[in-house]
């Protein structure tokens, strides 16, 4: 007997008696077997539970993590300091435990962690608002888009090739069993290239989608994308990282129609890759087309200050057909996470979390290409993020940098084959002039 099982053996033939069959066999005699396994699956002979978890934590430590690397990856998740409040907040029970608010007038510190969120996206971003959080970044953005088809009822999405690549994949496929066709603009010197972009956006054009900064760093010239985009009467979706707000222009500042993009900058791990945030911030105007929930304040009936939710176009609360989206997990603790992270910064401190990365990326990017075998892939103004290209194999320069300590950074080569010996290094606030005098040492000892 299992003893992590209730069932006894005279459990079983009960069970089996009371559903008419003689032996655990029977249950599967639809299944031919020509098609079952017919041996023991080779998972090994039985642990006792002391065995198990030292076998669990072997097999945990082969991975190497950021606490361990000093981190100059990033292409879409990045090493940013987490105020160690965050982790003493979301640990608590009724936050850990309470996963979305399917009664919502009794689920009051939920709806407000939501409307908390939703208010500061809305801010970060400059839009009118934002919605309660979507899965990840990369789907966010696919919902951004099936969003805009609805809208403008047009069947026809334009995106730029400097989109991070995986986001493209996701909404590739999205569009393919949503019929809608995408179009990929081609890229100049590491940004979109406006000539095509002007030649094939036309009135057939749901939306134009462009992130900046783009995969590569670089910052788009956002007003010339804005002008075409508006010219033909699509939608803007900007797929953001959150940090850059902090100095660059809002989207709401540019025009943006929908804005988009990974949080897990604001507070979130690395965690190996999830579970990540996905945000979405948009007008007015659109605002009925959103997918997920809207939460609002009001005032109960003591006057009191009160949330609500004020809007809610899911297939769970309405009739599928009418439903705009069938996203149900509005990700509640990253949210509360990203919320406990603006709320702790603010906005000076969001402002020198953004200043500081630039700052020290553009410093790495001097003392690299100062070595002369490292040259600049692009001459183009960059946020935290810049690409270097050498005559040496990415996989080797990242070999040596582990031996060092350094997690190296993104060989441009598995998705952009003209730039085969392209390295994607990402600099953050955490790192110190000391770790980035370390990768330019290491680097330079290369050549």
């Amino acid at each position: 007997m299992h003893p992590y099982l209730p069932n006894t053996p005279r459990d079983e033939e009960l069970m089996l008696e009371s559903i008419g069959v003689n032996d655990l066999e029977d249950l599967f005699d639809d299944i031919p077997k020509e098609v079952r396994l017919n041996r023991r699956l080779n998972l090994g002979s039985s642990m006792c539970e002391m065995e198990v978890a030292k076998h669990i934590k072997a097999l945990a430590d082969r991975n190497i993590s950021g606490e361990e690397l000093v981190c100059f990856l990033g292409a879409g998740a990045y090493d940013h300091y987490i105020p160690s409040v965050i982790k003493h907040i979301t640990s608590r029970s009724e936050f850990y435990t309470a996963y979305t608010p399917y009664q919502p007038e009794i689920s009051q510190g939920t709806l407000q962690v939501i409307f908390e969120y939703q208010t500061m996206i809305s801010n970060l971003t400059g839009m009118d608002l934002a919605n309660a959080s979507m899965y990840d970044g990369a789907t966010a953005c696919a919902e951004a888009a099936m969003m805009a088809s609805e809208s403008t009822r047009r069947r026809s999405i334009v995106i730029s090739k400097t989109v991070h690549p995986e986001v493209r994949k996701v909404i590739s496929t999205y569009m393919r069993f949503n019929g809608i066709s995408v179009a990929e603009i081609d890229m100049e010197d590491g940004s979109t290239d406006m000539n095509k972009l002007k030649n094939s956006v036309d009135n057939t054009t749901a939306a134009v989608i462009v992130q900046n900064p783009n995969f590569f760093g670089i910052v788009e010239d956002m007003a010339e994308v804005e002008k075409i985009t508006h010219g033909n009467k699509a939608l803007l979706i900007m797929n953001v990282d959150p940090i850059s707000l902090g100095i660059l222009k809002t989207p709401g500042e540019i025009g943006a129609d929908i804005v988009v993009g990974e949080g897990q900058s604001l507070g979130g791990n690395l965690a190996f890759g999830g579970p990540y945030l996905g945000f979405m911030a948009t007008t007015n105007k659109l605002m009925r087309k959103m997918p997920g929930r809207i939460v609002g304040q009001t005032n109960d009936v003591d006057g009191k200050r009160a949330f609500v939710l004020t809007l809610q176009a899911r297939e769970q609360h309405i009739r599928r057909e009418k439903a705009t989206s069938n996203i149900c997990s509005n990700q509640g603790l990253n949210a509360l996470g990203a919320a406990i992270y603006l709320t702790t910064l603010g906005k000076q401190g969001i402002k020198e979390v953004a200043e500081q990365s630039a700052k020290k990326a553009h410093y790495a990017f001097n003392e690299l290409t100062k070595l002369g075998n490292y040259k600049a892939a692009f001459n183009k103004p960059f946020f935290k993020e810049f690409v270097v290209a050498s005559d040496k194999q990415v996989s080797q320069i990242n070999g040596e940098l582990l031996k060092n300590g350094i997690l190296g950074g993104y060989d441009l080569g598995r998705e952009y084959p003209l730039h085969n010996n392209g390295l994607l290094l990402c600099v953050t606030e955490k790192r110190t002039k000391e770790e980035i005098d370390l990768l330019v040492k290491v680097m330079g000892g290369l050549v």
